[in-house]
């Protein structure tokens, strides 16, 4: 077990926080007006932004380049569409990843004209610059609905989305009091995003919107509260 010490807790109600009335949105670390030098991301990790978006609203077409950039829909639907011809409306439990590489535009909508739209947007540094841009995607199986899950990594392993970094994105989802561990190698460092319920690691817990992040090699249990769990693992180089 990983020492108390040697986790870092980054509490929700610490987020930077905007409500443009169409958008509602919380970030983990430093994104437009919210600027915090003390959080500006996590290695290759930059942004973790809880997004809720009005029925009817979204992002108008806009332009990326050099960033990893995947959404975890959490409840309502999410539309994309990409210069790339991409045209996808995304359901709960499902991520889409984008690799802008040498320039990409798309838009996000909610296409509802009655719920909100509620998801996760998080932007990864890519291990290189320049690269053809791509898109993949992510839905859970039968065989995926509980546990820990990988659901995006480089070599787009047990059918996971792609990434263009050394960086694999697990997804948890545990009932009430159930566990998992995991084993972070020497030199890289783990980031736990609490989405829904809560967790227990060594002695901190964790809420919805909470944060923990070590960068200490060994194995650690998340194990889930009465609620039980839904969180994202990123393990990082």
């Amino acid at each position: 077990m990983i020492k108390e010490t040697q986790f870092t807790i980054r509490r929700a109600n610490e987020r930077g926080h905007a409500n443009h009335g169409w958008l509602d949105s919380h970030h983990t670390f430093s994104f437009a007006d919210y600027y915090d030098p003390a959080h500006m991301g996590f290695r290759s990790l930059r942004v973790i932004n809880e997004d809720t978006i009005a029925p009817g609203a979204g992002f108008p077409p806009h332009p990326h380049r050099d960033m990893e950039i995947f959404s975890y829909v959490l409840e309502g639907q999410l539309k994309h569409s990409d210069s790339m011809g991409n045209e996808r409306t995304l359901e709960p439990g499902q991520i889409q990843l984008m690799s802008a590489g040498t320039g990409v535009t798309h838009s996000e909508f909610n296409p509802s004209s009655g719920k909100p739209g509620h998801f996760l947007q998080i932007w990864i540094l890519p291990e290189r610059t320049g690269i053809t841009p791509r898109y993949t995607e992510w839905h859970p199986s039968p065989q995926s609905q509980a546990g820990k899950t990988l659901v995006i990594s480089p070599d787009g392993n047990e059918n996971s989305a792609t990434i263009m970094q050394d960086a694999r994105v697990y997804r948890i989802k545990l009932n009430a009091h159930e566990s998992i561990d995991h084993t972070l190698a020497g030199g890289r460092g783990a980031w736990l995003q609490i989405v829904r319920g809560g967790a227990d690691i060594g002695e901190q817990t964790l809420s919805a919107g909470d944060a923990i992040s070590t960068e200490s090699a060994g194995s650690f249990v998340v194990s889930a509260a009465k609620d039980g769990v839904e969180a994202l693992l990123f393990d990082l180089a």
